[in-house]
């Protein structure tokens, strides 16, 4: 799977590889396509009248796998494991997404094999999802179709349930040694910062207000009270973060000028308690007094969103992967709280379906000992640690009849 590139929107070939692989095995399986280039896997192991349970893992990566598009916004120069190509080193695989999302879904993969092998029908219905457009992401330059803009932030997952493969239940594999029922949402936010575009050769001579240096000003503003912001807004087991990710404005071609406006981009994760018009709101008033401070005119404007979401602690699917996570980990489950992160669990969650994640820890050394940064840590999977999140995945399939009532909560 790390050897098959599946950038967002880019996903086609490796939806096509999951469909063969388990088709040959004897599973029943299907290729479905959003477009020409972008396409979910979805997987059904027939079971009884029990409830039934979709097995879910994104499958495009977060970075693309290309240097022209990676470089130098994921690293200062090329990588290896930046690449699609696995290098598997003892219990390690590096390579592009190896470790979160594709191991994560090898594991899905795997225990479709296995409860096919076995033989055994299961409680219920089992479907495996492998969806596209999972991250966070608008649409990739130059990948896929070419009119698309909506090819990330869980389309996939969307479509899978939209089209014919809506089920009672849920489990989503993605990073982290728990079993989560909650995670926050986030809001995209554009800040437009204005000045005057006027020449270098006149700055002395007539106004100057540059937008570059005063949307800095804003930035640094921003990122401070960002971190109040997570604090003042921590709810249950959520603490959103919030960042300024990318900054864009001013003609490259034409230094001896400034630019009239130049534009932040931001990503303020939401909780439960929050929405992102809420948020939006709390951004313009927080402005509202930069802009005082400085004199320049400063906006804000809403460009994409998805809800925070919640499956209630007591809910079958919940219970039955913390009964399964305890077994397999030999201890307690321990909540773990101040999380941040946003997955397709809330695709899911919105479409109604109660949903629990649990995945594997990040992998914290190497064979070489070498340092492991954020982006190493995605592009790195220990063996083990799949084995044991098969295992949890499994034991959920077979406990969730058990787990109590099968109405969705």
């Amino acid at each position: 799977m790390v050897d098959i590139a599946s950038p967002t929107g880019g996903e086609g070939p490796l939806a096509e590889w999951i469909a063969s692989d388990l088709a040959a095995a004897g599973v029943e399986a299907e290729v479905q396509r959003l477009d020409a280039s972008q396409a979910n896997a979805v997987a059904t192991i027939r079971g009884g009248d029990g409830p039934s349970l979709l097995l879910y893992a994104p499958i495009d990566t977060f970075t693309t796998g290309d240097p022209a598009l990676d470089i130098p916004g994921a690293a200062v120069r090329w990588r290896s494991d930046l690449a699609p190509r696995s290098v598997v080193s003892g219990d390690i695989v590096e390579g592009l997404g190896a470790g979160n999302p594709k191991g994560h879904g090898a594991v899905v993969l795997a225990v479709l094999h296995a409860l096919h092998a076995a033989g055994i029908t299961p409680p219920g219905d089992v479907l495996g999802g492998f969806g596209a457009g999972g991250m966070p992401s608008f649409a990739v330059s130059g990948v896929g179709a070419p009119d698309r803009t909506n090819t990330g932030h869980g389309v996939g997952a969307g479509f899978m349930l939209e089209r014919g493969h809506a089920t009672d239940f849920a489990v989503i594999a993605k990073p982290g040694w728990t079993v989560l029922h909650e995670e926050v949402g986030l809001v995209w936010i554009d800040v437009t910062v204005q000045g005057l575009h006027t020449y270098v050769g006149s700055r002395h001579r007539i106004p100057y207000s540059n937008a570059v240096a005063s949307a800095g000003r804003v930035a640094v503003a921003l990122e401070d009270w960002l971190e109040d912001y997570a604090v003042r807004h921590r709810h249950a087991t959520m603490t959103p973060q919030g960042i300024v990710s990318s900054i864009s404005g001013g003609l490259e071609r034409l230094a001896a000028s400034t630019p009239a406006a130049v534009t932040l981009r931001l990503d303020l994760r939401l909780t439960t308690q929050q929405t992102p018009a809420t948020v939006l709101r709390e951004v313009r008033a927080m402005l509202a007094g930069v802009s005082d401070q400085l004199g320049v005119a400063v906006s804000a404007r809403q460009v994409a969103a998805v809800p925070a979401t919640h499956t209630r602690p007591d809910s079958p699917v919940i219970r039955a992967a913390v009964e399964a996570f305890e077994t397999v980990s030999g201890a307690p489950h321990e909540i773990v709280v101040d999380n941040s992160g946003a997955t397709d669990a809330n695709i899911l969650r919105m479409r109604g379906v109660p949903t629990a994640r649990v995945g594997m820890p990040k992998v914290t050394a190497t064979p070489d000992g070498s340092d492991i940064d954020f982006t190493r840590g995605m592009n790195l999977v220990a063996l083990g640690d799949m084995r044991r999140l098969a295992e949890i995945l499994i034991r959920t399939v077979f406990l969730l009849p058990t787990a109590g009532d099968h109405r969705p909560t």
